[in-house]
């Protein structure tokens, strides 16, 4: 049974949505990620998979969406028969903007998205000192002024925010930041730690907060100093 969930200004108190079927992940890639832990008084019950995709992307790939839905839930009984399904489908208004998971994401209330889109404090509220992360702006401001990142620059902030407190292989940067470059324009491994100098040197004092795990890549950690401003349409980090 299928029910729809619209797209609303999510309410506080409103509860988020059950657990549901949806299309196989991408791909992860090679290396493990660090998956928080779950508090000790809980267990896990079951995963919501939330899958970005209109009508018109199924039709164009040969199904719909209840075919999907249907393809997965014959492919999970016989991998788990007792494993218990339900799927809704998020509408939204024609024309939302942003990538189609995260208007899916936040239709269905789930949690992180929803928090995303809380009113963010007024700026003359906020501390002058510090970097605020402006997603939702493609901009960096350090102590109240707004820094100059390049594009590139911005973008690899952006990737290890996104993904906090889970160290990023420097192949994983390349394929990710330089996806679709030729051979010719993507860099080498090493040119991350280039790129990464040029982003610490426009970061100053707050250079630490991109963290080096020698022999493997970088990381950012929740930091006192930085501030993290999402939008709607703000990209999903990997989970799994």
């Amino acid at each position: 049974m299928s029910i729809s969930a619209v797209l609303d200004r999510p309410a506080a108190t409103r509860p988020t949505a059950a657990a549901r079927t949806a299309a196989p992940a991408p791909t992860a890639p090679a290396t493990p990620t660090e998956r928080p832990a779950a508090p000790a008084t809980t267990a896990p019950r079951g995963f919501a998979l939330y899958v970005g995709i209109d009508e018109a992307k199924a039709a164009s790939a040969g199904v719909s969406l209840g075919t999907l839905v249907e393809a997965l839930r014959r492919t999970l009984g016989e991998l788990a028969p007792a494993a218990e399904t339900y799927a809704t489908v998020a509408l939204a208004p024609v024309g939302s903007g942003g990538r189609d998971v995260d208007v899916v994401r936040l239709a269905l209330h789930e949690p992180s998205a929803v928090a995303r889109t809380k009113d963010e404090p007024a700026e003359e509220d906020r501390a002058p000192g510090g970097v605020v992360v402006d997603i939702s702006r493609k901009r960096v401001l350090i102590d109240g002024e707004s820094a100059a990142f390049t594009f590139k620059e911005f973008e690899l902030l952006q990737y290890l925010v996104l993904r906090e407190g889970r160290t990023i292989e420097r192949t994983e940067l390349v394929a990710s930041l330089w996806e679709g470059s030729t051979d010719d324009d993507a860099p080498g491994e090493r040119t991350i730690d280039v790129h990464v100098r040029r982003l610490r040197a426009k970061l100053g004092i707050y250079e630490d907060i991109v963290r080096t795990v020698r022999g493997v890549g970088y990381r950012f950690d929740r930091h006192a100093d930085v501030s993290i401003r999402y939008g709607h349409g703000t990209p999903s980090p990997d989970r799994f």
